[in-house]
């Protein structure tokens, strides 16, 4: 059987030392259409799209240190605190989603906090589906990367990475991902849109937690492992990493996590309800 041979250049073009690549397009694809669905966002539920920017900012951040913090420390961190200055070397590789998506709560905590009308649930919730869609954008850019290979296969849509200099067809698990992030995504986005499934707190970012790692769990059995010290785990770094987001993420969709814990939408750092314009007190005749 002939198998799909993937050997296309992980840049875009070339010139001279200037050479940007897909997986940075596409990293910043995710991040302009969620940009533009959080601007909708807003825009129907009257709050301030300069605030925007600032948001775009945090998770920007929050999403580089944390992927890539979290890939040193739960993947190298012999190496890595051995020589703590290479871990700023971003462009080296070396991203972590479960990184990624600590930095990206972490971040909208701090954001959050300079915005207290935005109470965090609230937010996150909002967040769920652009964050889902920006996770499958990331996989895609894995995919013209040749990186994060499945396990050798015999299925009519095994492809030879040979851009990575692999001569054996194996499972495309980085589209498989991508294709679990899309169609969640487009979920969140009708429960959002077409039901009120965004005036329960925690029901959105539930879901998509929930979601996300659950379908990564999974799609592990059929990945290579990263790093060797996995072979001997009984599960690897990833699929462990998965569990607590997935507790968490039942616990948010139940509400029982906004039960416990009413001062993640509420109280310091909490929502405020956003100012309203009062008319004019009528004028006295005389």
């Amino acid at each position: 059987m002939e198998h799909f041979v993937w050997d296309f250049s992980p840049e875009i073009f070339k010139i001279g030392a200037f050479a940007p690549r897909w997986y940075g397009l596409m990293f910043a694809l995710g991040f302009m259409v969620g940009y533009s669905i959080m601007q909708k966002i807003f825009l129907r539920e009257g709050r301030n799209e300069e605030d925007l920017s600032s948001l775009l900012f945090h998770l920007m951040v929050g999403t580089i240190v944390g992927a890539r913090l979290g890939h040193c420390l739960f993947y190298e961190p012999d190496y890595y605190l051995s020589h703590p200055l290479e871990i700023l070397f971003v462009w080296r590789g070396g991203l972590a989603s479960h990184g990624g998506t600590l930095g990206v709560l972490l971040s909208v905590w701090l954001y959050k906090l300079k915005h207290p009308d935005q109470g965090y649930i609230w937010l996150a919730d909002r967040l769920a589906f652009p964050v889902a869609f920006t996770a499958a954008c990331i996989r895609i850019g894995n995919f013209f990367n040749s990186e994060i290979l499945g396990k050798p296969s015999d299925v009519p849509w095994a492809i030879i990475f040979s851009a990575a200099g692999d001569n054996t067809p194996r499972h495309p698990a980085m589209l498989y991902e991508a294709a679990c992030y899309l169609v969640l995504s487009a979920t969140l986005g009708l429960l959002y849109f077409k039901t009120k499934a965004g005036e329960t707190k925690g029901r959105l970012i539930g879901l998509m937690l929930t979601g996300i790692f659950t379908a990564r769990f999974f799609l592990e059995f059929v990945k290579e492992n990263q790093v060797p010290f996995e072979n001997d785990l009984p599960l690897n770094m990833g699929q462990l990493l998965s569990i607590p987001f997935i507790i968490v993420g039942l616990l948010l969709f139940s509400g029982k996590l906004v039960a416990w814990f009413p001062w993640l939408d509420s109280g310091f750092g909490g929502s405020k309800p956003l100012p309203t314009t009062k008319s004019p007190a009528p004028k006295r005749k005389a």
